[in-house]
């Protein structure tokens, strides 16, 4: 039986596997506060509109300050002018028996290669080369549309910086590997005790 994976899945699993039983494997839900969340679904589905060729006036009207700031240098980056080929796009991969995949936020083609855009409204991930997110969607796009050429850029919207991945056949190789084994791992691992100590929106009914 086949398997799908997202990157926040698998950052799940190696950040502590029993919550990965109790919200992917046992469906359980637990509320959260959206509020942290609203200032980077803002400026995603602006993003979003504005690569589409969508009116954006009204909206860009009724920004905060922050936000006007942020959506400023987000329009001032080069590559966030290049050809757009989609945004908000689902795409995935098959490695073995399982399927790993997620949304992008946008893909754009600049000459023949490829560019992954993820906006990150607080900081990039410090390890970004081997993200979950940038093993699985460099990998996506590169079988998806038969090419190597393919970079992965988190734009920092905080910090004001981009970090570029640039995939080539080695990390293709390693990034192959990587998924595989993952999802190995997961297929054979047992639930292991609660972690002491821990604080996560689970606690309450983790026993």
């Amino acid at each position: 039986m086949f398997k799908h994976y997202s990157p926040n899945m698998l950052k799940t699993y190696k950040l502590c596997p029993r919550k990965f039983c109790l919200k992917y494997v046992k469906n359980i839900s637990m509320p959260v506060n959206d509020d942290i969340f609203e200032f980077g679904k803002n400026i995603h589905a602006l993003a979003s509109y504005y690569l589409r060729g969508e009116n954006i006036d009204k909206m860009e009207q009724a920004l905060s300050p922050k936000e006007k700031s942020v959506w400023e240098y987000l329009k001032s980056i080069p590559c966030f002018n290049y050809e757009v080929i989609n945004t908000e796009y689902n795409l995935s991969v098959r490695i073995g028996e399982h399927f790993f995949g997620g949304r992008l936020d946008a893909l754009v083609k600049h000459d023949d290669t490829y560019y992954i855009l993820d906006y990150k409204t607080g900081a990039a991930p410090q390890n970004a080369k081997f993200d979950y997110q940038t093993m699985i969607y460099t990998l996506a796009v590169s079988k998806f549309f038969r090419t190597d050429k393919v970079i992965f850029v988190y734009l920092d919207l905080k910090n004001h910086e981009e970090v570029r991945i640039e995939l080539n056949q080695q990390l293709i190789t390693e990034y192959t590997k990587h998924l595989a084994d993952i999802a190995e791992q997961i297929d054979k691992s047992e639930v292991p005790p609660k972690k002491e100590n821990c604080h996560c929106e689970y606690s309450i009914i983790c026993y």
